[in-house]
């Protein structure tokens, strides 16, 4: 039976924490909610009920649609594209014997310490039309001068993907590494005595063996791609060319309209807390023990 000392000291560790979490987590998230519901100006106190009227609006509102369109683009597509290579490469450098992994490892993880400020300055000089590394390759292989615009239109987004993907791989390589490493030799020379090939042994013993590693960064990842977009749109993208939900939402309160920037803030945490969820639920497996 636990002592009532005992009890009084684990509630005295953990209350700083859930003092700190509901102050600067759950009443925030809550006053959200409730601004919603209000329409208040940029300096003004005072606040006018309207119920749902914002989130009417905002659900006819195109350029909202639009920037909610953009972010779905840039999950799904950053998410696949990131995950297929983090995979790829930690697989190639955990099975294959490749001198200087740990070099790789380095290498691979230098964009994920970089600031977003920094990866935005290094792909603008990157895509910059007339002198750009990205156009003069292009132009070196097709023997010609090849002038793309990528940060304009239709390109932008094509350009934060990049941006995005080559940020993120190294950190989720690694992770998928050192889960790897962790997979016991035994079952693949076991496979490889069965007449299964590397292909098969990645499908059959490494994957379901990290499936869990896998479904908790996919998770992570999902709700953080939201934010680092928000960022890497700011940061490399003219304003107004190629907005995602948070900066319409930041675009809304640089405007003054409190009220309906956080009902578009509403939209985007009920957006992401459902698709974590969804995620979850469809990536859910049985637990597989070595």
């Amino acid at each position: 039976m636990r002592s009532p000392g005992r009890s009084r000291f684990i509630a005295l560790c953990v209350a700083p924490a859930t003092i700190l979490f509901f102050i600067f987590m759950v009443m925030p998230t809550f006053n959200v909610f409730r601004m919603s519901l209000f329409e208040r100006g940029a300096y003004s106190p005072t606040e006018t009920f309207v119920g749902l009227n914002n989130f009417k609006v905002l659900f006819k509102d195109t350029k909202f649609i639009t920037s909610m369109q953009n972010t779905i683009l840039l999950i799904v597509t950053v998410t696949i594209i990131t995950f297929f290579f983090a995979i790829v490469f930690a697989a190639i450098l955990t099975r294959e014997k490749i001198k200087g992994q740990n070099f790789f490892r380095i290498i691979f993880y230098i964009p994920n310490i970089l600031s977003v400020v920094v990866i935005a300055g290094i792909f603008s000089a990157i895509y910059k039309p007339e002198n750009g590394m990205l156009n003069s390759i292009l132009s070196l292989f097709a023997g010609r001068d090849i002038m793309i615009l990528w940060k304009d239109q239709p390109m932008v987004i094509v350009s934060v993907i990049i941006a995005m993907v080559w940020q993120a791989i190294g950190y989720y390589m690694v992770m998928y590494m050192a889960s790897m490493s962790a997979v016991p030799v035994d079952l693949y020379e076991s496979a490889s005595l069965d007449g299964a090939g590397r292909l098969n042994q990645f499908f059959e013993i490494t994957l379901p063996l990290i499936w869990t590693n896998i479904r908790t960064t996919l998770t992570f990842f999902i709700i953080s791609t939201i934010n680092m977009a928000f960022l890497f749109v700011k940061a490399m993208v003219a304003k107004g060319m190629a907005d995602v939900g948070l900066s319409f939402m930041y675009a809304q309160k640089d405007e003054g309209l409190y009220g309906y920037a956080m009902a578009a803030g509403v939209i985007i945490f009920l957006f992401s807390f459902t698709l974590s969820a969804v995620v979850n639920h469809a990536t859910k497996r049985e637990t597989l023990q070595m």
